[in-house]
């Protein structure tokens, strides 16, 4: 994104943190541009399921399945609803048809969050597979009635043009509803970007893509990214960086370190 005279740049975030899948890491990247070579680079020998929002660049990537996100495409008809006069809101509107579909959709997610990787894709065939089969009846009907400009008739479209990336998550019991997980990881990075302006040159971003890269991590596994951040400066000076073994023991998975560390919240 280009912001305040700043180079144009891309910076992607990848989760994985399904069951079965390793721990889960969070990996930031900066370039310089915003060309779709770079995701393609920085997703080369990359083979599965990639959760994205809709941004073209990741499209026609080899050997990648994109999964939509729902979280998208229920704020669009969210929007839809909130530029309706407010005594329109409660009425049923298409717009708060297109909603409440979405709704119900994350509702069966919530059904469905304790269940194991089979019961949840078992009840996603039973459950969430009607509902998407009457949405997209109900999207094909409103997309000939609707103002293609308008928000609603943009939320009917953004449904229908990423249809098949919006209905991955039926293929598997490991993939989410959306990519919100992903974006939680994100945001700490773009409400604190004021506070290191001087990060202007590409050395600096990549620096700060390597920073956010551990501390995001360490989030996720649960760990304490200030005690975990400490025992890295206590340790990288005292070994070398080039034995694979040591750097190895230093990585962000809690079985490899310091109980302490792994009581995310405390710092003693």
């Amino acid at each position: 994104m280009s912001r305040g005279g700043q180079p144009d740049r891309t910076r992607i975030c990848g989760c994985t943190a399904a069951a079965g899948m390793g721990p889960p890491i969070v990996l930031f990247d900066y370039q310089e541009t915003r060309s779709r070579e770079h995701p393609r680079r920085f997703l080369g020998g990359f083979k599965g399921y990639l959760h994205v929002d809709g941004y073209s660049r990741y499209h026609d990537i080899e050997n990648v399945t994109l999964v939509g996100c729902w979280a998208h495409a229920r704020r669009k008809f969210d929007e839809a609803l909130k530029v309706l006069p407010t005594a329109e809101r409660k009425k049923p509107t298409a717009a708060r048809m297109g909603l409440e579909y979405c709704n119900r959709l994350f509702k069966i997610e919530r059904g469905l969050k304790d269940a194991t990787l089979e019961e949840r894709h078992a009840g996603r065939q039973r459950l969430s597979r009607p509902v998407l089969d009457e949405f997209l009846a109900w999207l094909q009907e409103q997309s000939g009635q609707v103002v293609p400009k308008s928000a609603l008739g943009k939320a009917v479209s953004y449904c229908l043009n990423q249809w098949t990336k919006l209905v991955v998550f039926l293929e598997d019991g490991n993939l989410e509803l959306d990519n919100n997980r992903s974006e939680r990881s994100i945001k700490p990075f773009v409400t604190g970007r004021k506070n290191f302006l001087f990060a202007n040159t590409p050395r600096g971003a990549r620096a700060n893509a390597i920073a956010y890269s551990l501390v995001e991590t360490a989030k996720e596994n649960g760990l304490n990214p200030y005690l975990y951040l400490e025992y890295l400066f206590e340790r990288l000076p005292n070994i070398r960086t080039d034995d694979r073994a040591a750097m190895d023991e230093l990585l962000p998975w809690p079985d490899r370190l310091p109980e302490p560390i792994r009581r995310r919240g405390k710092k003693g």
